[in-house]
Parts: C-alpha cells; structure tokens; sequence
C-alpha cells in the first residue's frame, strides 16, 4: 500500500458514446468533466435521477468503458488497459441488477469461485472450495446453496451471491451500482447494513450509486450530486442534506418522503419545471439552466466551475 492519502482520483473523466443520427454520428455525453476522490475506508455516494450517467462513471473507472478522455488513479497507479486486470483484484463492482448480473448455468460456487479462478488465489480445489464456503458465510448464505443455481434464490440472496463474488479477491475498493434498488425495503436494510458491516472488517472504500438520498445519507460519507453527466454539488453527508446549496440538489431533497405528517404538510416540495434535456441535445453552459427558477444570461453561456464554499462543500452555480 503506497502512503496516498487518496485511494482512488478521478480527474476529468468524460464519456462520449458515438450514436448515429441518419449520415452522421454525433456524440452521447454521458459523463462530461467529472472529478472526485475517495480515501480508503471512505464511503462517497453518488445520487442523481435515472440516465445521469452515474452508472456509467462506475463502468469506467473499472474500464469496463474505456474512457474518451480523463484520468482514473488507484492508489497513486494511473488505471490503462495494461493493468486492469491486476488492479481489478483491488477494485470490485458489486451490479445493480441481481438477476442479470449472475450467469444462469453456473452453480453458487463456480460464479463466487470464478474471480479465485481468473487471478489464480488458490493451489488446491480443496482450498477453492473452503474460501467459497467462508465468503458464503461472510454474506450471510449457507454451505448448502453451494450447489444451486441462481434462479433458485430471492432477489436479497442473488445479491448477497454478487457481493460475495466482489469480496473474493479481497478488493480495497468496490462500485456499489445501485445494489439494493432491485429489493424489497425489508431486505433493503438488511443488504446496506451488510456493506456497512464489511467495510468495518475489511476497511473497504466504496463508490455507493443509487436514487435513494435517504439510503445514500444513511451509508455514505461524501455525498455526490450527478445531472447530465455533470458534477453539481458535493460535500459531507449530513451537510448535503441540511444545508443544499444547488437548485438541483434542493429540488431532489425537498421530493424525498417524510415519515412524519405533520413535518411533511409544513415542508415545501419544489417541483422542476420541464422535462430533462436530451443527452443528445444539450443546453449550452450549465445543463440544469432549462429547468431552474434562478437561471440568467451567464448560465447560457458557460458551464459554471465546482467552487469550494466552505469545508470542502463545492458547488457548480453562478447564482447560489
């Protein structure tokens, strides 16, 4: 382990997919001039509406894209196609979709035993099998679901599969793609205090994407607002949530479900105007000028930079 102080550095990373539009092809700015860091054993969560490219900043830290321009460091190493695959025994990815994310022909053992085999962690089948048991019990599966497959199990027990398979090669660092979006609440609960559990045995650092703020809130750290492929605002947890800074952020915390009805009668729910731009079809300058009340000239005009208001809390705004 080198002496960084940061784990992982992503500095701006952009990722343009080609489409074809009749004779041209024009470019889909899914990630445009993103940059964060995490320490080891940080947690920072990355929130944002469907199709705002926080998926696709995952994907391409682990080159699962390759990114079009930007830099990702782990561990003081910049990440390039000749040493992923050394370096994906450091960095995981935990997939969003529990059903789709497992192979249907493999039983329990072979697809949490694959990663053992890929970078070669044991000398005896024996000892093969002993890890794989011992990752079971560490999510919480019984030694008899070795043999089964996939569709035999719940979806909170397909994802405890996917995590364990994460946690074979004893990564530092794992993507967590929206790993309990596809769950009940009840297990929804269960699967996040998991991660919290194993980030305290391991010293893990995560990438935690998902919709949910309070989720978001509860495990993470660092708080991350995505929109259209920008960074818009990002600080600590508890700061993010009371004291949002951009319109957007705001906008996103004031629809967040308020258990308490007379609390929730007195709140006031700021409503967006218009629908999300088409990837495809950017406003110029800040992309979320379309739908925000405090929107001016300058805002058409260029994208605003991330500045820092205070105790790391930055902000990409003109007006805030």
């Amino acid at each position: 382990m080198s002496d960084n102080e940061y784990l992982l550095e992503v500095s701006h990373l952009k990722q343009y997919f080609p489409i074809r539009q009749g004779f041209k092809t024009i470019p889909l700015k899914a990630v445009d001039d993103v940059s964060f860091y995490i320490k080891p054993g940080e947690t920072l969560g990355l929130v944002g509406e469907s199709g705002c490219g926080k998926t696709t900043v995952g994907r391409s830290i682990l080159r699962l894209y390759t990114p079009t321009s930007g830099s990702v460091k782990f561990n003081g190493e910049e990440v390039t196609a000749d040493n992923i695959h050394r370096l994906r025994k450091e960095m995981q990815m935990v997939f969003q979709d529990p059903y789709s994310s497992l192979d249907p022909r493999m039983t329990v053992e072979d697809i949490i035993g694959e990663p053992l085999d890929v970078h070669k962690l044991y000398t005896t089948k024996e000892e093969r099998r002993q890890k794989v048991l011992e990752l079971m019990e560490t999510v919480g599966l019984n030694a008899e679901h070795a043999m089964r497959y996939a569709h035999e199990f719940s979806g909170g027990q397909r994802q405890r599969i996917g995590i364990a398979r994460a946690l074979a090669v004893d990564p530092k660092f794992i993507v967590c793609d929206e790993p309990v979006s596809a769950l009940d609440v009840s297990i929804q609960a269960q699967v996040v205090n998991m991660f919290e559990d194993l980030q305290k045995e391991r010293g893990l650092a995560y990438l935690f994407i998902a919709h949910d703020l309070l989720v978001v809130q509860h495990i993470s750290d660092r708080i991350a607002v995505m929109y259209l492929g920008h960074l818009m605002e990002m600080a600590d947890a508890d700061e993010l949530m009371n004291n949002p800074i951009h319109p957007y952020t705001a906008s996103l915390l004031s629809a967040v479900p308020i258990p308490d009805p007379k609390t929730a009668r007195a709140s006031q729910r700021i409503v967006l105007e218009g629908d999300v731009p088409s990837p495809l079809n950017m406003p110029s300058g800040c992309p979320f000028r379309t739908r925000c009340r405090y929107a001016t000239e300058k805002c058409a005009q260029e994208m605003p930079p991330l500045t820092d208001r205070g105790d790391g809390h930055v902000v990409a705004c003109w007006n805030k």
